[in-house]
């Protein structure tokens, strides 16, 4: 059956793919909102999956249609998630790169700064060696990226590695969500 269809979109039917695309529409759904986990996102990642497997048909091969559309659906899924925790590491980089110290800082911003200082106190010997550095000296002491590399001796990239990774830790083992 699908075969057949495939053969028929190779050649220029369109009605041919819209019959695939109304048989495997929920299965591409369910596909990509199992990497999503939003509806929204999973919808136009749906959308842009046919989009792909149509420009894609010409390489296929008969290798079993439902498992290379799935891979394309997948790695479609992927690859938006993975744009989208970047973007959202970039948005918390630049915000602490400019909340350091912003002027004028409203008293509830630096009563909850005190408040993440002190617990971050208490708790520092029960991070991992590899981030105490990096967490100390940007939370606790207040530098910035280029102190921290400079006093540590390594690249201002390294030490953005190193404070995500000490607070995907935090987050893991202290629930907290302080640290995003």
């Amino acid at each position: 059956m699908d075969d057949v269809l495939i053969e028929k979109i190779k050649s220029g039917n369109d009605h041919a793919f819209r019959l695939l695309v109304e048989k495997y529409r929920n299965y591409i759904f369910h596909s990509v909102y199992g990497v999503l986990r939003n509806e929204k996102d999973a919808e136009d990642a749906a959308q842009e999956v046919f989009m792909k497997i149509y420009t894609s048909l010409p390489q296929y091969e008969k290798q079993g249609f439902k498992t290379w559309i799935t891979r394309i659906a997948v790695n479609h899924a992927i690859d938006i998630k993975r744009k989208k925790v970047r973007r959202q590491e970039e948005m918390n980089v630049e915000y602490e790169e400019t909340s350091h110290a912003p002027p004028g800082e409203s008293v509830e911003f630096l009563v909850l700064k005190r408040e993440r200082q002190n617990l971050l106190r208490k708790r520092l010997d029960e991070l991992p060696e590899n981030h105490r550095g990096v967490v100390e000296g940007f939370y606790i002491k207040e530098q910035t990226y280029e102190e921290l590399a400079q006093e540590l001796d390594v690249k201002v990239k390294t030490v953005e590695v190193r404070l995500y990774r000490a607070r995907q830790w935090m987050k893991k083992h202290w629930k907290e969500d302080d640290f995003s």
